[in-house]
């Protein structure tokens, strides 16, 4: 018969001993805590984009001010054209984004994600913020992450090399009209971008010289890209997605601002402002800003400038142009991403 401890025996009216506590290290969350710190982490990211946007609003009210007040006076059937430039624009992107998956995207999610992608573009330079709310929107839709990727870097590529090719045909079927010898820059001012390209190939090239986890899945990355890019160019809808809309952007962006040039009495042919905002963002193209805004203008300002438009007006045309693409959606813009994060979207 075995002999109970005298440690475990206690008498019978004796309150029970209370458990030992849990050590604190190995505790799991409970349940209800880790749902709550979701909700809570989902909700600030709903309304960081707000709050982003009211910042940048109260640092550069005065080019909001400037701009609606410049509109105030111009022609409201041009405005209503060159907003719907814009609208266009959204479903330009659109389309590129879904030349560059094999995959069909549901098109209105799509279309709403592009104008989200829109207003966060214009807080990150270098396109970041478009890139990042596309990659979590690909993400959602189950595209695994090196195939979205490679659809980021393929849109990425595509579009440069659109805007070119449609560069060289200005310059082919208008060369009279386009005023060429005073447009073509210096040849020192073509050293920063190739500096700049040269600066990005030697430094990615080095870091996975350098750091050897970063070799796999690079080496991963670069196989799914041109996979990929060898099928869609296989299927001749998603050709005509990737290139057909990445030409149509900058002539898009090129027409809003014919738009509002011509509501503010510029009487230039859409020809010559496209051409002038194809030379003008092809020439600062390297400078990285959010949306373009800076550089670009005062390239197109220039451009302007050259075939006789004031510099005066020149700027109201810009400064209409960044009302209407940038200040105007981008309020709607974050309540849309902020709508897609809270749909779990995004």
């Amino acid at each position: 018969m075995s002999r109970v401890p005298a440690s475990a025996r206690r008498s019978p009216g004796a309150a029970p001993a209370p458990a030992p506590a849990p050590l604190p290290s190995s505790a799991p969350a409970p349940a209800g805590h880790r749902r709550s710190l979701s909700r809570l982490t989902r909700r600030a990211l709903t309304l960081l984009p707000v709050l982003l946007i009211g910042v940048w609003a109260v640092l550069d009210w005065r080019a909001l001010y400037d701009g609606t007040a410049r509109l105030a006076d111009a022609d409201p059937g041009w405005l209503l054209v060159a907003l719907l430039w814009t609208c266009l624009g959204w479903i330009s992107a659109s389309v590129v984004r879904q030349g560059a998956l094999p995959e069909r995207l549901p098109p209105g999610l799509l279309v709403a994600s592009q104008f989200a992608a829109g207003a966060a573009n214009h807080v990150l330079p270098a396109s970041l913020g478009a890139h990042a709310v596309t990659l979590r929107f690909l993400r959602g839709q189950g595209v695994p992450l090196a195939r979205a990727t490679a659809s980021l870097a393929l849109y990425s590529l595509v579009r440069p090399i659109a805007k070119t090719l449609v560069l060289v045909g200005f310059l082919v079927t208008l060369p009279g009209l386009l005023r060429l010898g005073e447009l073509v820059p210096d040849h020192r001012m073509l050293f920063l971008p190739l500096a700049a390209a040269g600066l990005g190939l030697g430094g990615t090239l080095l870091l996975l010289v350098l750091v050897r986890p970063l070799r796999r899945p690079a080496v991963t990355f670069v196989r799914t890209a041109l996979t990929d890019a060898r099928l869609l160019h296989t299927m001749p809808s998603r050709v005509l997605a990737l290139w057909g809309g990445a030409a149509a952007a900058p002539l898009l962006q090129a027409s809003v601002i014919h738009a509002v040039g011509a509501s503010l009495g510029v009487t230039l042919s859409w020809a010559q402002v496209a051409f002038a905002y194809l030379a003008a963002s092809t020439a600062v193209g390297s400078v990285p800003a959010p949306g373009g805004i800076g550089p670009v203008d005062a390239a197109m300002v220039f451009t302007l400038a050259v075939y006789g438009v004031p510099v005066s007006v020149g700027t109201a045309a810009l400064i209409g142009y960044r009302v209407l693409t940038v200040w105007l959606p981008l309020l709607p813009g974050v309540l849309c991403m902020s709508a897609l994060v809270h749909r779990k979207v995004l």
